[in-house]
Parts: structure tokens; sequence; C-alpha cells
């Protein structure tokens, strides 16, 4: 069988972006029964981001998405598997982690190319600010479409 080169590059996205948050969830002991699961969330929100940021979205934007992606399915898979929430979205959101762009803008401080360890060291907060967002967001909205609602109080008035 014969794949197109983007097709072989999102399936090496794909493997690698599951077993890294399957990985994750082995070295904080999450419960073997979810394990797949947690690979599955990573997987997921990579598979989204990595979409975007080909389709020419900001690599901010995309994390955002991913980061909202990542934990609405662990929302779903945590009353699935009546497991917490954290032990999918902390595994999932694994792939969307700077941490290669954080060694590199640590890279060039040590080396002297301030100008680009500071560019570096910017776009690597402002993706850890994105993961954040999304992850709140994503809260946000779940609690905001749980919540009953709100039966209106008799006004008195006739």
């Amino acid at each position: 069988m014969h794949f197109s080169k983007e097709a072989s590059a999102m399936l090496i996205q794909l493997v690698t972006s599951f077993i890294a948050s399957a990985a994750f969830g082995i070295l904080f002991n999450v419960p073997r029964k979810v394990l797949v699961q947690c690979g599955f969330v990573g997987m997921l929100g990579w598979a989204l981001y990595y979409s975007l940021s080909e389709e020419g979205f900001d690599i901010v934007v995309a994390t955002i998405a991913a980061a909202f992606f990542v934990t609405l399915i662990s929302q779903i898979f945590a009353r699935m598997f009546k497991t917490p929430i954290i032990v999918f979205s902390v595994s999932g959101i694994i792939p969307l982690v700077p941490g290669g762009l954080a060694y590199d803008a640590m890279r060039m401080f040590v080396e002297g190319d301030y100008n680009l360890a500071m560019q570096a060291a910017a776009r690597a907060f402002l993706i850890s600010g994105a993961i954040a967002i999304g992850l709140i967001f994503s809260e946000v909205t779940n609690v905001i479409f749980k919540r009953p609602a709100m039966k209106k109080a008799p006004s008195g008035k006739p």
C-alpha cells in the first residue's frame, strides 16, 4: 500500500501523539483501563492542531482550538469511563505543550542569540497561554450548558 507524502506525515503525527499521550499517562499512573483512551484524546487533539496549522491558521489559534477539543473529549470520556476528567485532559494536552520551542529558546539564550531567543520564548509563552485558555474556555462552556435553566421567580405583580 502506498500513501501520499501528506498522508504519511499525518499518520506519523497521529501515531506519535497517541504514544506520547499514553506514555505520559503511564508516567503519572493513570488507571490501565483508560490508557488507550488517554492516547486517543491526545491523538485527536493533535490531529485538530496539525490540521488547522496546515490550513494556515496561526499556531496560537490552533492550540486554543485543540485544547478546547481535548477538554471536551476528556469531559465525555470522564463520564463514559467514570474517571476524573484530569486523567484524560492532562494526558491529552501533552502533545500540544511547546517543550521543544522552550528548549530552543533556552539554547539560544545560552548561545547569546538574544533576539531569536526572545522570539522563541514569547512564542512558547503564547502557546502555553493558549493551552490554558482552551482548557478554561471548555470548562466554562461545560458549566454553562450543564447548569439547569433558571426558573423565573414570581414578580408578585398580576
